[in-house]
């Protein structure tokens, strides 16, 4: 009984906690992270934590970010953040997760996952990752719904729904509401998001929608179809009107490099309402895979100083995929720290490596996460030392050459294969190309993430 009362009685203090700090200046904000210190037993939340102090009282506009979150941030929303993510995800999930490890040999299992439900879309976007699976068959409701049991059973909290246009699933908000102790991160076009769906959003409280943009209105509608930037900012609006936390996730290609690292685009989506912000590298996977839209191994490197920038002087969160290596201790695919389940069920290392050993429908998460797939995946994760190369895909082919084909391993779609064959010559040539601005990135560790 005291296990259950605990987790209740702890997230009613931090609500009533965080209703103060709400009310309370930087400064008591600052003084309010020794508290925290001080109140968790765990080393590296402390660690966390004294980090997080030292950049609020350098002036990091991080600390003016979780003001306006605070402040800007419907009530109910603010008690499902601190009851799905703080003590679900970040304590009960880590008490888990860690259980799951000694039973495990010391794998230690995946801190989210991602899962498209769905692969029906309303779009038709040039280079969809996601563009050629097939879109006639979603993931059943009793098997989403199991494989969120079996990830809570081992600590695993936090989802990521990506599609597809999750919101096509008309038993999407049925299912989030289930599971209301879980924290869903939902990518998505924006174009569903009307006031009726907002406003359920809204009455749920545990989702965070990540809108998909590509620059400005020329550059969103040439990619997403005419008007469709409009229905972008109608959304942003409405999740702002019912105070939904909410960001843009943008995909960078050689064409849009430029405009989506820039100080205008980045302010824009802040006046929006943007508190988080994601970066994508365009990656020929998908629909009509075209290696002319990758951006150069110098654009990329430019996105990891501009984010370095941005993340210094921006009121605004950034993820930046394949940039942040060093900040998750490089790829995180292969269940190390995440996975991806598409909408036939196949248990995917990434959501851009199309193939599998297993299917859901067969097996349990826990099988899937041990795979031999997924534990050849680990061991060669634990190789590479330089952590700003960290992606199989254009980073390291010849890793997943070797694990798109080891026995039992299959492409989840017509078309996959082309990664390992047509674009064979090109990611070569970018890896070593790539390989040359990053080590000497990551050997003057500078702005290296």
């Amino acid at each position: 009984m005291y296990k259950q009362i605990k987790p209740v009685v702890l997230s009613k203090l931090l609500y009533g906690l965080v209703q103060l700090l709400s009310m309370s200046s930087p400064h008591a904000l600052i003084h309010y992270t020794k508290i925290a210190e001080a109140a968790t037993t765990r080393e590296h939340y402390k660690r966390a934590i004294k980090q997080i102090r030292k950049m609020w009282e350098e002036g990091h506009p991080s600390l003016r970010v979780a003001i306006k979150i605070l402040r800007n941030t419907s009530p109910h929303h603010k008690k499902k953040i601190i009851r799905n993510f703080i003590i679900n995800q970040l304590l009960v999930g880590s008490t888990k997760r860690k259980l799951f490890s000694e039973q495990e040999g010391g794998f230690y299992p995946p801190g989210l996952m991602v899962i498209s439900p769905t692969m029906k879309c309303n779009l038709k976007c040039f280079g969809c990752y996601a563009g050629m699976y097939r879109n006639d068959e979603d993931l059943p409701f009793e098997v989403f719904d199991r494989v969120l049991n079996e990830a809570k059973e081992m600590g695993i909290y936090f989802i990521v729904v990506s599609g597809g246009e999750p919101f096509f699933r008309n038993d999407l908000f049925e299912i989030i509401e289930k599971h209301n102790d879980m924290s869903f991160h939902i990518f998505t076009n924006g174009s569903l998001l009307n006031e009726e769906r907002v406003k359920r959003l809204a009455d749920l409280g545990n989702v965070l929608p990540a809108i998909s943009v590509e620059g400005f209105r020329e550059e969103t509608d040439a990619r997403r179809g005419r008007g469709h930037y409009d229905k972008v900012l109608r959304a942003m609006q409405l999740l702002k009107e019912h105070g939904v936390l909410f960001g843009f996730s943008a995909t960078m290609t050689k064409g849009n490099a430029h405009t989506i690292t820039s100080d205008e685009f980045i302010d824009h989506w802040i006046e929006q309402g943007c508190t988080v912000g994601w970066y994508f590298l365009y990656t020929p996977v998908g629909r009509e895979p075209n290696w002319q839209l990758v951006p150069t191994p110098g654009q990329r490197d430019m996105l990891r100083e501009r984010v370095a920038y941005i993340r210094s002087n921006k009121e605004i969160l950034i993820g930046d995929f394949w940039n942040d290596g060093p900040v998750v201790g490089g790829c995180i695919a292969g269940g190390r720290k995440y996975l991806h389940i598409n909408s036939k069920g196949d248990v995917e290392p990434c959501v851009f490596c199309h193939f599998a050993m297993h299917n859901i429908k067969e097996v349990s998460l826990r099988e899937a996460i041990t795979s031999p797939l997924f534990k050849r995946i680990r061991e060669h994760q634990n190789i590479n030392k330089n952590l700003l190369r960290p992606c199989l895909i254009i980073d390291h082919p010849e890793v997943y050459r070797e694990v798109c084909q080891m026995p039992g391993v299959r492409f989840t779609h017509e078309g996959a294969e082309q990664i390992i064959t047509d674009f064979a010559p090109e990611i070569d040539t970018y890896a070593k190309m790539w390989g040359e601005l990053a080590d000497r990135a990551w050997n003057g560790r500078k702005n290296y993430c």
